[in-house]
């Protein structure tokens, strides 16, 4: 009875393990552990051409552009993007053509104020000239190296004889020439500490008959910058007509209205009278 009793025990236990044995094998089977997916690899911001650039050319602003690039291919000699880094590279002539995108590395590029820079430059038979301009002639700040431009002179004759509509003129002494530095930075003991209200410098690649109109034109008067057309071509012949203030302001050039005008009467000895006005 007792063996009877073991068996049946024997059994349930088994029956029960093989149940439970099926249905786990019927369960699906549990998810995979979650993997995180691994981190974009890191990158870093450098300065490149923002289009293709010739050998030659001077960096404007626009010229630069950041470009994104793994940090484990940034080399010592390229430049992260920051403000002082566009500072450093405005003006500067490019050594070498660059194409679009390709990162600008210091050995690529002769900044203003480095040995050598104005003979690297210059155009051959060309020569620098600086004059000073402030905030308003220097056309606020607008004016970048490479940019082509005008220099206006005005002056104001201080001569009693001539007509008040001919004592202040302006003339062109120099059409269409290359700007080639902006500020101080060609000349020799400059302050760099200036305020902004303060002249500042541009220099300007003329030929050396242009060069000495322009020593004239600085004493003469007020010189003034006017920026050209990027497509203006490479013309530097200068126009010479003059505008003088009675063009701007016909009124200069007018006669006063009458009651504005002074009357003085003459009387004859036989008593007749004659006007005279002025």
């Amino acid at each position: 009875m007792v063996l009877r009793i073991m068996f049946f025990a024997l059994m349930a236990v088994g029956l029960v393990g093989f149940g439970t044995v099926a249905w786990i094998s019927t369960r699906p089977p549990p998810p995979p552990p979650h993997v995180a997916a691994p981190p974009p690899p890191a990158k870093v911001a450098v300065l490149g051409a923002a289009r293709p650039l010739r050998a030659g050319s001077l960096l404007k602003p626009e010229d630069l552009a950041a470009k994104e690039i793994l940090v484990s291919d940034r080399s010592d000699d390229m430049s992260a993007d920051t403000p002082d880094a566009r500072r450093a590279l405005s003006g500067a002539m490019v050594r070498r053509s660059l194409s679009a995108g390709e990162p600008i590395r210091p050995s690529d590029v002769m900044r203003p104020g480095d040995h050598g820079f104005l003979a690297a430059v210059l155009q051959p038979g060309m020569r620098a000239v600086t004059v000073a301009v402030d905030a308003t002639t220097g056309a606020a700040g607008l004016i970048w190296p490479g940019d082509r431009v005008d220099l206006i002179l005005t002056q104001t004759i201080q001569a009693a004889a001539m007509p008040l509509g001919h004592r202040v003129a302006a003339e062109t002494v120099l059409s269409n020439v290359r700007v080639i530095a902006i500020d101080q930075q060609l000349v020799q003991g400059a302050d760099a500490n200036q305020s902004d209200n303060q002249a500042r410098t541009v220099t300007l690649e003329v030929t050396q008959e242009q060069a000495v109109s322009v020593s004239v034109a600085t004493r003469l008067g007020r010189l003034s910058l006017s920026v050209r057309s990027a497509d203006a071509g490479n013309n530097v012949a200068a126009s010479r007509d003059t505008t003088w203030a009675v063009d701007v302001s016909p009124a200069l050039g007018a006669e006063p209205p009458p009651h504005q005008q002074d009357t003085l009467r003459v009387y004859s000895g036989s008593g007749d009278a004659k006007e005279f006005k002025f």
